[in-house]
């Protein structure tokens, strides 16, 4: 025999509720219910760790983060508030598997149940992994590993910008390699290197070297390293962060990244214009070795005045050869020595025969005057002169002759003068060039003429086609010369 319930008797149920007999359980409300319902909830399961993947993850711009923690069969919404959303050391993405910490909850105005999480980590280095290869395969797909963005590094930077903890070996391997190769001025911005909020100083450091303006209180770096010891993944994982990556890709100066040891790698890497194994190689990248850059120097001035004096060295040992394939001075001299001594002796002899002929010839001149031969010649020449005669008539006639001829050659210049014709109406017709034109020929080929009278010029153009000229009736012979009138020569 089962005990009844009073929702077993039909005569129970009615239009209008109705309180029955010894039941002391007055109804509920539904927040009355639901607050028991969240207070039971809440004291069974107060601190919990859930693992599974996240889903749906959503950043609210309250900075509370909602999200579902699944797997292959069950589904837990959850939710992490601001401040414990800004102490987690990576960014939740969907797909990632993570272990929760936290405790379960009611949500009345829904009525189901969720998960407040005050902690969240990824479930171990596999996930950890997956969610790096997640995210370097997404922002690789954006070309921010591009190689082609890739920056030279300038090869001796004035002012060297590091990013790293300054307490840690880091900035002091960095400090001391650049004072071995190459001193320089080094602007370090001290962040935090690893755990919460490291990301972010990392991302305003790179930003904030950037931002610096050239010429201003804070040297503005011509490189920036970002720099951090060894450690594990976890420890590294700040370098990882989308942030970082990004400010270092939209670096306005070029980076190097020395993050771990060589076997360490990180997406700041991929990101950076360079990667160095350690943060002492990346410091030897910076700068060269000063004493090499020297030694190079001294080579370069050797070998510049090497090929300064080489085209001397060589002309002096052209001219040393060519010197030595001359014939030497005394050489050249004898033979002109001796052609010399020749010609003395010869003009010694020329002179001394010259000196015996002219005595001879002076000899014999003497003979030939001798004082009565002499007087001799001048008697006769006296009395030749003494036989000559001048009469005046003779040379009367001669003038008179010479007087003729003259006054002849004058009668025929008259005559002869081409202008003299110019007062009785003729022309005398002259080319460009002064010549006379001979006749119609030479007139008609000629472009004008100059046609003289006897009272000035006139220049005239051959007209074509100009019919024959008038037929022009003839002159009167000349009358003969008179029969008085003398011989022209």
């Amino acid at each position: 025999m089962t005990a009844s319930s009073p929702f077993d008797d039909p005569d129970a149920a009615g239009l209008v509720a109705k309180d029955t007999p010894g039941d002391n359980a007055a109804p509920l409300s539904i927040s009355a219910i639901s607050a028991l319902l969240k207070r039971t909830v809440e004291d069974r399961f107060g601190f919990v760790r859930v693992r599974g993947e996240l889903s749906g993850v959503k950043r609210a711009a309250s900075g509370h983060v909602y999200l579902s923690l699944k797997d292959e069969s069950a589904r837990l919404d959850g939710v992490m508030w601001r401040g414990n959303a800004q102490r987690l050391g990576f960014m939740p993405e969907d797909g990632v598997e993570v272990i929760a910490t936290g405790k379960l909850t009611t949500y009345p105005g829904r009525s189901n149940y969720q998960m407040v999480i005050d902690r969240m980590e990824i479930a171990g280095e596999g996930a950890l992994l997956a969610l790096l290869a997640k995210t370097k395969a997404r922002l690789e797909a954006e070309g921010l590993f591009d190689p082609r963005r890739k920056r030279p590094i300038p090869f001796l930077p004035q002012v060297i910008g590091v990013v790293t903890s300054p307490t840690g070996a880091v900035i002091r391997d960095i400090l001391h390699r650049l004072a071995d190769r190459f001193p320089s001025h080094v602007v370090v911005w001290p962040v935090l290197v690893q755990g919460q909020g490291a990301a972010e100083q990392v991302a305003s450091a790179v930003r904030g070297f950037s931002a610096l303006p050239a010429g201003g209180r804070v040297p503005r770096p011509d490189l920036v390293i970002v720099a951090r010891g060894g450690g594990s993944i976890e420890d590294l994982w700040s370098f990882n962060e989308e942030v970082v990556v990004r400010a270092i890709a939209a670096s306005t100066i070029p980076v190097i990244s020395a993050v771990g040891h060589e076997t360490d790698t990180t997406l700041a890497d991929f990101a950076a214009d360079r990667r160095a194994p350690t943060p002492t190689a990346a410091a030897e990248m910076a700068v060269p070795v000063r004493e090499e850059l020297a030694a190079q120097i001294a080579e370069l001035a050797y070998r510049k005045r090497r090929c300064a004096l080489r085209p001397v060295q060589l002309g002096r040992e052209r001219l040393e050869a060519r010197a030595q394939r001359l014939p030497r001075p005394e050489v050249l001299v004898e033979a002109r020595a001796q052609k010399l001594d020749d010609l003395a002796e010869r003009l010694r002899r020329g002179l001394s025969d010259r000196i015996v002929i002219a005595r001879d010839q002076l000899n014999r001149s003497a003979g030939r005057l001798s004082a009565p031969l002499l007087s001799a010649q001048v008697r006769h020449a006296r009395q030749n002169l003494a036989a000559v005669r001048l009469r005046a008539e003779d040379l009367t006639r001669r003038i008179d002759h010479a007087r003729e001829r003259l006054v002849a050659l004058d009668r025929l210049r008259l005559q002869l003068d081409p202008r003299a014709p110019l007062k009785r109406g003729y022309a005398l017709v002259t080319g460009p060039d002064g010549h006379v034109v001979p006749g119609k020929a030479a007139a008609a080929a000629l472009a004008a003429m100059t046609l003289e009278f006897h009272d000035g010029a006139l220049t005239v153009a051959p007209t074509a086609g100009t019919g024959p000229a008038t037929p022009r009736p003839p002159r009167s012979a000349p009358k003969p010369p008179s029969a008085t009138q003398g011989d022209l020569f």
